[in-house]
């Protein structure tokens, strides 16, 4: 670590402690994502950091969101982890076509963090370091009206950018119907720099082989130019994330 981002750490660990809070359940590299995501300020870091603290006490009081509590999103079985990126991140893919605008928005919400907790959990192997990411893809292919849901969108991104701090490697967004786009431009409005830095709309034969290449065959099914079968989440067993 260099000296200067050493010096960051320990002025954004003091604050959290004049703020009443506490860093010392909390190894470096997950502070340090909170330091990233506020461009290496301590101050804004350490008020991120201390909001993420209450908010994952009061939002998700178990430590974890069960499947019990979110069965209506699991059914459609449209979100799937496809193990490990060629650079070490779990895959998880949507299958927009088989998603609805949820009628029970509480709900929908623990299935955001229900599925990144677990998604960034699947790619734990061994000790946990707090600094794991996800590579996210969202399948448009059939695509319809009823399908799209931009707040159910724009909620997901705002739970990322506001408590998952540089957890997302890349997000790759595949076969994006001509309809979508305005509602793609109204939702870009609502997201932060460093997060539309990390999307890549896949347009063209060329950009999906670059596609496929970044992300490695082993685990993109074959539907999506890999070599792998879908694997639902609610069929991948993976450790409890420690937050």
């Amino acid at each position: 670590m260099a000296k200067d981002q050493e010096v960051k750490l320990a002025q954004m660990k003091k604050i959290v402690q004049e703020l009443g809070s506490s860093t010392e359940n909390y190894g470096d590299p997950t502070l340090e994502r909170f330091l990233i995501a506020r461009s290496m300020d301590p101050n804004k870091a350490a008020k991120m950091f201390v909001s993420w603290q209450k908010w994952r006490t009061s939002f998700v009081p178990l430590g974890f969101i069960p499947d019990s509590e979110v069965l209506q999103q699991l059914e459609s079985r449209k979100i799937f982890l496809q193990g490990l990126s060629k650079d070490g991140h779990p895959i998880m893919i949507l299958h927009a076509s088989k998603h609805y605008p949820a009628k029970d928005k509480h709900e929908f919400k623990k299935f955001v963090v229900h599925l990144l907790d677990k998604g960034i959990a699947s790619g734990i192997r061994g000790q946990e370091t707090g600094n794991e990411k996800i590579v996210a893809i969202i399948d448009m292919q059939q695509l319809t009206f009823k399908n799209v849901d931009a707040h159910g969108l724009i909620s997901g991104f705002q739970f990322l950018q506001a408590y998952y701090p540089e957890r997302l490697a890349r997000l790759y967004i595949l076969n994006m119907p001509r309809f979508f786009v305005s509602v793609w431009k109204m939702i870009s409005h609502f997201l932060e720099k460093a997060t539309l830095d990390k999307i890549m709309i896949v347009r063209n034969e060329d950009e999906r082989k670059r596609f496929v290449i970044e992300v490695g065959k082993e685990a993109l099914p074959e539907e999506l130019g890999g070599e792998a079968k879908l694997v639902a989440l609610q069929d991948v067993e993976a450790p409890r994330l420690e937050c």
